[in-house]
């Protein structure tokens, strides 16, 4: 049996800003969002396998509690999308090492679809450019495209039409994390009943931000943080404004519900501000755990060749 292997890490993201359009025919809802890449990481391991065994997936790490290690994964999806198309073996081993929240607003599944697809390409020598992978990528979900991407990147759509976006300097992160997360189609559903009646404009992307970005003020990219779907995940978990207060008293820069929650980003000046309100958060009482974090990084990677 032919044992090769690759090892893929692939990082979380947040959303800097979700602009929410109305709800469309197709029950879909445009957006436009930025997204950053955080040094929060998944490791996939992708194995040839025995022949005929078909493809496995075992789970590891401290966020692998309630994924599934079934064909039901986005990962197992990933791996059959990419042997479909490009008429590869199945024969595989898939392992996911998970630091990345599960449910938490993080693009934790997402993240390890866009590692399997680097592997698959580079397992088995298909050379593709990232474009190719992000097309690819995009049938699998709106968040993946960017796992592969990586950096800091403007989405459009329903998130899954990229463009670089200009940036500078690094970014301080603490993440508050919730003991139980949230579904994304119940967040959408209870924004939709927030705005019920309400005229909602196509979303655009925020120039504030565009600018904080681009001068690598983290002062003013804390200012300009913003999240359509935040008041519908602080209405199906009230705590998080809990979690958000205890952040702004601290002296966080700004913070944020990422994505569909319920994990609270909050940007921090330096890395000693960082530590006081990790310190300040674990000792409230309102949040299941904290890390911290940094970006922009890199999208999914190959780091290893077995």
């Amino acid at each position: 049996m032919n044992n090769r292997g690759v090892i893929v890490r692939t990082p979380a993201k947040i959303n800097l800003q979700l602009a929410v359009g109305p709800i469309g025919a197709d029950g879909f809802h445009e957006v436009t969002t930025v997204f950053q890449a955080i040094s929060l990481f998944d490791d996939v391991t992708l194995k040839f396998a025995a022949e005929n065994s078909g493809i496995a997936i075992t789970l590891s790490g401290a966020t692998s509690n309630g994924v599934p290690a079934t064909d039901e994964n986005l990962a197992v999806r990933a791996a059959k999308l990419m042997a479909d198309k490009y008429d590869l073996s199945t024969d595989l081993a898939i392992h996911l090492k998970k630091e990345i929240p599960v449910a938490g607003g993080m693009a934790g599944g997402s993240a390890d679809a866009a590692g399997v697809i680097v592997a698959m390409d580079a397992l088995f020598e298909i050379g593709l450019s990232r474009a190719e992978m992000e097309a690819i990528a995009a049938q699998l979900g709106s968040d993946v495209p960017f796992g592969i991407s990586g950096g800091i990147a403007i989405g459009r759509g329903r998130g899954d039409e990229l463009t670089p976006a200009l940036s500078r300097g690094s970014y301080h992160w603490v993440l508050a994390l919730a003991g139980q997360g949230l579904s994304t189609p119940a967040v959408y559903q209870e924004c939709d009943r927030l705005r019920e009646g309400l005229d909602i404009a196509r979303p655009q992307v925020s120039e504030s931000m565009m600018q904080a970005l681009r001068a690598g003020d983290a002062t003013a990219l804390g200012a300009a943080l913003s999240n359509d779907l935040q008041p519908a995940a602080c209405s199906l978990r009230p705590a998080l404004r809990l979690v958000l207060d205890v952040g702004r008293d601290y002296g966080a820069l700004g913070g944020i519900v990422s994505g569909s929650g319920p994990t609270v980003a909050f940007l921090v000046e330096d890395e000693e501000k960082s530590m006081d309100l990790t310190v300040a958060l674990s000792s409230s009482g309102v949040v299941a755990g904290v890390v911290r974090a940094s970006g922009p990084v890199h999208g999914a990677r190959v780091i290893e060749t077995l």
